[in-house]
């Protein structure tokens, strides 16, 4: 799913329940998350929740692209991982250094609806998925 699809289909959510139940429906939509890649390498720090994320670089096309799966204990916080996804899996690393998640939590009317430990733990997610956009790019 495309982070213009989630947009439109957040456009047509009237409550925060609806939207809710959507975000655990995105986490639902995740492709499974591989028992091989649930290490402490790829666990995220700072996350309330259990969270891993594999991430994988692709340099054939000159800047190096990012690409990753995520998963949780936590349904919600799967659909933050598919958010997540849709925003910043496949693009160049300087785009992910450059977008601004805050901004589209908040055009999504989530950001309000965190939990001061949720929002802690999306920092985290995004924080490590821009430490290696960083370090690709600097390899590159």
């Amino acid at each position: 799913m495309t982070l213009d699809e989630i947009r439109e289909n957040f456009a047509f959510l009237d409550d925060w329940e609806d939207r809710y139940r959507y975000v655990i429906e995105l986490g639902r939509s995740l492709p499974p998350y591989p028992e091989a890649a649930r290490t402490d390498e790829n666990k995220v720090r700072g996350c309330a929740s259990q969270v891993w994320i594999d991430t994988s670089v692709d340099r054939a096309e000159g800047e190096p692209r990012l690409s990753f799966v995520g998963d949780s204990d936590a349904h919600i916080v799967k659909g933050l991982i598919a958010i997540l996804h849709a925003t910043y899996s496949g693009k160049p690393a300087s785009e992910i250094l450059t977008t601004d998640p805050e901004r589209i939590f908040e055009e999504l009317q989530l950001r309000e609806h965190l939990t001061p430990q949720r929002s802690n733990g999306l920092r985290s997610m995004v924080d490590r998925l821009r430490r290696e956009a960083a370090a690709a790019a600097a390899a590159a």
